[in-house]
């Protein structure tokens, strides 16, 4: 982006200065092909003059060009000679329609351009000059240049747009990673954290309880190594054709209840409904959302008990998980931490055109989650599975 940004000045004072070139080739033809007295050469030079300061310095401003370059081109054919000079009004007509900081200036100085021919035929006696075919040739130079400062304006509003698309993809990829490393790495270290306390607490008065809570520990943090891996290798592949890991899916689902019970959460599920037609898309976040409110549970509310609801109904999937019971107290020197899960649990749904809304309840806490069964795959729904 950076070399863009510099490459388009560095063509536009490449085009300043052909400009300037232009205008020394017409003051050099001018005189060659329609001889004049040694003097009007003076006022030659002064459009050359005054296109080559513009060329060096841009911040001249173009009214002062203008009349740096009409009002010696009008004087120098008084005596009907010099004609050719007026290809610097030709040029300086190209020049305003291009250059031109607005619409009005452009039409404004080009007007000004246009009228030069008419002011050289009433300052020649007898006038000599070609009015019309002046004009048309001055006329048609400020509309090249328009047309061309209209395309350089839409391409930098296309320039802008691809930025700024380039700029939500990033973020969007962003949000999705971090949705997936907070689900891998986040889920499997609260469960491991589980363990290892629920070892630490057990550990003098039932030293095989807790060795059970190692090993499970031990098992839950290799399943989260081994997901993170291929995470990893995934993201880091450079082929289209790199095989992804297996996605979870809405039938796995007893399977997490069952790995928050061993982890000591009273969990109640109910599940009803086919749900082996549901599209990966919609498995992978019921599957998501579920382990975000269990281990939600399992962190604030280890004690409570909670109902973990999954039905297929009016086309729709329906999930419920209420919390009910006493909630964990926040340790005081424990800093207030932003809702990730949360936060990824409702991209997940409004991915896939569904809804998500958490809260507390008198009773404790709830999340509800509505899928269309029919929604699209998509990758920022279903992403790293």
């Amino acid at each position: 982006m950076t070399q863009d940004s510099n490459a388009a000045p560095s063509r536009a004072d490449e085009l300043r200065l052909v400009v300037a070139l232009f205008a020394v080739a017409v003051a050099i033809v001018a005189p060659l092909t329609d001889p004049a007295p040694k003097w009007n050469l003076v006022l030659v030079a002064i459009p050359v003059a005054a296109f080559a300061l513009w060329a060096l310095a841009p911040r001249v401003p173009l009214p002062a060009v203008s009349l740096a370059v009409i009002a010696p081109v009008v004087a120098a054919q008084r005596d009907g000679q010099l004609e050719p000079i007026m290809f610097e009004v030709s040029l300086l007509a190209f020049v305003v329609g291009l250059w031109s900081e607005s619409p009005g200036t452009a039409a404004t100085l080009g007007g000004l351009a246009a009228a030069t021919p008419i002011l050289v035929g009433l300052v020649q006696d007898p006038s000599e000059v070609a009015v019309g075919i002046w004009i048309l040739g001055i006329v048609f130079p400020w509309f090249l240049g328009r047309v061309f400062a209209r395309q350089r304006q839409l391409t930098a509003e296309l320039e802008a747009t691809r930025r700024e698309l380039a700029d939500q993809a990033v973020m969007t990829e962003r949000r999705r990673i971090a949705r997936d490393v907070h689900d891998f790495v986040g889920h499997g270290l609260a469960a491991v954290m589980l363990q290892v306390t629920s070892a630490r607490h057990v550990l003098h008065r039932d030293p095989a309880s807790a060795e059970e809570a190692l090993r499970s520990a031990e098992a839950i943090g290799r399943r989260s190594m081994e997901e993170l891996r291929r995470t990893v290798t995934l993201l880091r592949s450079d082929e289209e054709t790199g095989i992804a890991p297996p996605a979870p899916s809405a039938s796995e689902i007893p399977a997490l209840v069952e790995q928050a019970r061993a982890g000591g959460l009273a969990v109640e599920l109910h599940m009803q409904g086919d749900f082996s037609h549901l599209s990966p898309g919609v498995g992978v976040a019921l599957y998501r959302i579920s382990q975000e409110a269990l281990a939600n549970a399992a962190r604030h509310a280890p004690r409570a008990h909670t109902v973990l609801g999954v039905e297929l109904a009016d086309r729709q999937v329906h999930l419920v998980a209420e919390t009910s019971g006493q909630s964990g107290v926040r340790p005081v020197a424990e800093p207030e931490r932003p809702h990730y899960g949360l936060i990824g649990m409702r991209e997940r749904a409004a991915a896939l055109g569904g809804e998500l809304a958490a809260g507390p309840t008198p009773q404790g806490w709830r999340v509800s989650c509505r899928l269309p069964l029919e929604a699209d795959d998509n990758p920022a729904a279903g992403s790293i599975p």
